[in-house]
């Protein structure tokens, strides 16, 4: 079995000389997006991708398409997704989190009232170190078994981070406040068809 090649990257510096000739598709979720997004970024979450291959595949015939998330491991997971698709794309070198660090601006969406969220790696930090604290408390107060609990969760990040993937991250993306609303998705994929 091949892997697929890497997508090709742009840092945070090109990106922002070429931003107004690029499509930007954010694919975290809809409360990171919330928290601050390139500038007229679309929001299209990973797990929303191939609904949207058509209209990705319009706007990428008329601009070059930049896929953008937190650190650029989903990003760089939707270009494969696209490119298996014939799809070409990019991926911005360390995501929104190089474009902060960059001293680019990040939009957030205060106006129309949505309310900004945890980042996608802040919630899985939280939640594992809320599991491993519960683990360890009822393995001390109830049984000793249950300090099963945080071996667990320590053997999930443990892999987590030898392959690249968070089944953590992938549970709390089905969480309503993770969820895009159908107009705000319906939104994104009419401004792909319109380019």
């Amino acid at each position: 079995m091949t892997s697929s090649p890497a997508p090709a990257a742009i840092g945070a510096d090109q990106a922002r000389t070429r931003l107004h000739e690029l499509t930007v598709i954010d694919v975290r979720t809809p409360a990171e997006y919330a928290s601050g997004h390139l500038p007229g970024a679309l929001n299209i979450p990973l797990d929303h991708i191939r609904r949207a291959l058509p209209e990705i595949r319009h706007a990428a015939e008329h601009a070059d398409v930049l896929v953008v998330c937190a650190s650029g491991a989903r990003s760089e997971n939707a270009c494969k997704l696209l490119a298996e698709q014939g799809i070409t794309t990019a991926t911005l070198v360390g995501g929104t989190g190089a474009w902060a660090a960059e001293g680019h601006d990040l939009h957030t969406p205060a106006a129309s009232g949505t309310r900004a969220g945890w980042s996608m790696e802040r919630q899985v930090r939280f939640t594992a170190g809320g599991l491993v604290l519960l683990g360890l408390l009822l393995g001390l107060l109830v049984d000793p078994v249950l300090q099963l609990i945080s071996a667990g969760i320590a053997g999930g990040l443990v892999f987590s981070a030898l392959t690249n993937t968070c089944g953590m991250a992938a549970v709390l993306g089905k969480l309503p406040h993770n969820r895009p609303r159908a107009a705000d998705l319906d939104a994104a994929l009419a401004a792909l068809r319109n380019r």
